[in-house]
């Protein structure tokens, strides 16, 4: 039975020691999926949503670009990391439904999934909250990890 890497033979909690891993290059992507409903969706122009707040998929990006670099400020295990590059799309799939997607890349001792998920979610809860004046119906339905790499192990869900 594998065991968690966050406990100490004591059973209390730790950080993982990483000082002896090789620097690779890694890289995850997180997707986030999100119900806006027709109501919201129908205010899209030129492929985002102005609001009294500003452009709504712009300062959502943003808000999880800075959600990636705080990940280790949020999640008490991560380590702060050198983010090399995020980027985050969202994708109207249809009359009520978003896509998220964010990549985060680093050169380090340890993966990245942590900040993907985080951003991801960032970005969600920014279009919910730049948007509840029109709708409050909206659900952030799904956060996963699509996909790692560079570590011990690669990993593709779909």
């Amino acid at each position: 039975m594998t065991e968690f890497s966050h406990i100490n033979k004591s059973n209390n909690p730790k950080m993982v020691n990483v000082g002896d891993k090789r620097i690779t290059k890694r890289k995850a992507t997180a997707k986030s999926t999100m119900f806006l409903g027709a109501e919201v969706v129908a205010h899209f122009k030129n492929d985002d949503i102005t609001t009294k707040k500003g452009p709504v998929f712009q300062t959502a990006i943003v808000a999880g670009i800075q959600g990636v670099k705080k990940t280790s400020d949020l999640i008490p295990m991560c380590h702060p990391l050198l983010i090399n590059g995020v980027d985050i799309e969202i994708d109207v799939i249809n009359e009520t439904d978003i896509e998220i997607y964010c990549t985060v890349s680093i050169e380090g001792k340890t993966g990245v999934e942590m900040e993907a998920l985080t951003g991801a979610s960032t970005t969600a809860l920014t279009i919910y909250d730049m948007c509840k004046s029109i709708s409050q119906q909206m659900v952030i339905r799904e956060v996963k990890l699509l996909e790692k790499t560079g570590g011990k192990s690669d990993i593709k869900n779909e």
